[in-house]
């Protein structure tokens, strides 16, 4: 058979009355004495192939699940009420065999655990149905990629192998590079400011980037996709809010009109947000939920939950921009509003943090009054500092995880079911 004539189950179900070549996994196989039935997958659906053939029927006697196969034959409909095309066998070729499976992956009965499922990752994927997350994810990012390039933005790539920390000396992954101690990436920031400051005005980036986060929770990655932005000449951190929900606007409606398919196995529904999204300050937040800890700088997953609901109950909304987050929980180039305060903001999809964004402290000497006050010493990226004294604009952008919204797109349970191969404290293979 001449494999380079085969076409996906999804083309063939088009051409009912004509002899075609399809491939793909055998993943079922029956045999009833004069007839025998194989459905067949491949990423675009499954198609019943119907032998007829005394010959063939015996071929079967050695085929396994999961095996390889091209077959040869004609569409046509099948006996069943639906009025489904089947193929009609006239040659089959086994291209590989596939042994005993190590997990089951497409039997609704059985439930295999993730950690199992990632320890198979390359069989799990076979699943519709995780196939199906990676088809969203892969909108999602084109989708982002549309709306930055429409609008006027760059898209950079930036290093991911540094000299320092870029955040800070928290959770930061070393390694030895040559004779030279390096960092790898917790975020392209630094370099997403001197963009700006060269003149590039509207840049985006999706990278991957890292953080050794030792905890082991649903919400976390040591290794995951970040889609960030940098805008100059802002006037201020609405700016970025205002960027950032046309942004999700333009994804979701995108999702909804590309993903009809795939949302339905999760049996998600996308609501398209309207603007503004609600905006509630920190300070607020704590006294509208009421939190069992309102000394705290922060709000923790819970809290964030709580928070949701209440947005969801009082406005009607799935999104929440959280602002004006204490200095002390802050980056040191986060601009400051007084003296504990920060023009910064969260944006909470569904209770999920999935966007961490502010204005930058543009001036350099409060710059570097604000480094010394973290413990941020100069002497650590002397050129990150050192380009603010030539004239920077007043600017602002966002670090958004690509993961969080697909989790939150189909309400995920663990944020590495939307990894393909997931890193975390504990699993760094395959």
């Amino acid at each position: 058979m001449d494999i380079s004539k085969r076409i996906l189950i999804k083309e063939a179900l088009g051409k009912e009355g004509k002899e075609i070549i399809i491939g793909g996994w055998a993943q079922e196989i029956r045999t009833l004495g004069k007839i025998a039935f194989i459905i067949l997958r491949d990423n675009s659906g499954t198609l019943q192939i119907t032998i007829l053939d005394k010959a063939l029927i015996k071929k079967l006697d050695s085929l396994t699940k999961e095996s390889v196969i091209l077959a040869k034959g004609k569409m046509q409909k099948g006996k069943q009420k639906s009025g489904a095309l089947e193929l009609i066998l006239k040659d089959l070729e086994v291209l590989t065999t596939a042994e005993k499976l190590p997990i089951e992956f497409l039997d609704k009965d059985i439930e295999t655990g993730l950690d199992k499922r990632l320890d198979y990752r390359y069989l799990d994927l076979r699943n519709p149905k995780t196939q199906a997350i990676f088809k969203i994810r892969s909108v999602v990012t084109k989708a982002s990629e549309d709306f930055f390039t429409n609008s006027g933005f760059m898209q950079i790539h930036t290093p991911k192998i540094l000299g320092s920390a870029s955040e800070s000396g928290a959770n930061v992954f070393e390694l030895a590079y040559f004779n030279k101690k390096a960092f790898l990436a917790q975020s392209p920031q630094f370099y997403k400011q001197a963009a700006l400051v060269s003149g590039l005005d509207k840049v985006f980036e999706i990278g991957e980037v890292f953080r050794a986060e030792k905890h082991h929770t649903t919400r976390h990655l040591c290794e995951y996709t970040s889609l960030d932005f940098e805008i100059a000449f802002i006037k201020n951190y609405e700016d970025i809010m205002n960027i950032m929900e046309d942004l999700m606007i333009f994804i979701l409606k995108t999702i909804k009109e590309e993903c009809k398919d795939e949302l339905k196995l999760f049996d998600a529904k996308v609501e398209i947000p309207k603007k503004p999204f609600p905006r509630i300050t920190m300070r607020e937040a704590k006294k509208a939920i009421k939190i069992s800890s309102p000394d705290s700088e922060d709000l923790n997953d819970k809290e964030e939950i709580i928070l949701a609901d209440y947005i969801k109950k009082k406005y009607k909304h799935e999104f929440v921009f959280l602002t004006e987050f204490p200095f002390a929980v802050r980056p040191f180039y986060h601009m400051l509003k007084d003296k504990n305060t920060t023009f910064s903001f969260d944006l909470l999809y569904k209770g999920l943090e999935i966007t961490t964004g502010a204005q930058r402290e543009h001036r350099y000497s409060i710059l570097k009054k604000q480094a010394k006050e973290k413990g941020v010493s100069e002497k650590d990226n002397p050129w990150y500092f050192e380009q603010f004294k030539y004239g920077v604009a007043p600017h602002g952008g966002m670090g958004t995880g690509i993961g969080r919204i697909v989790k939150q797109i189909l309400n995920l349970e663990n944020l590495r079911e939307t990894v393909m191969f997931p890193r975390d404290p504990e699993r760094i293979s395959p």
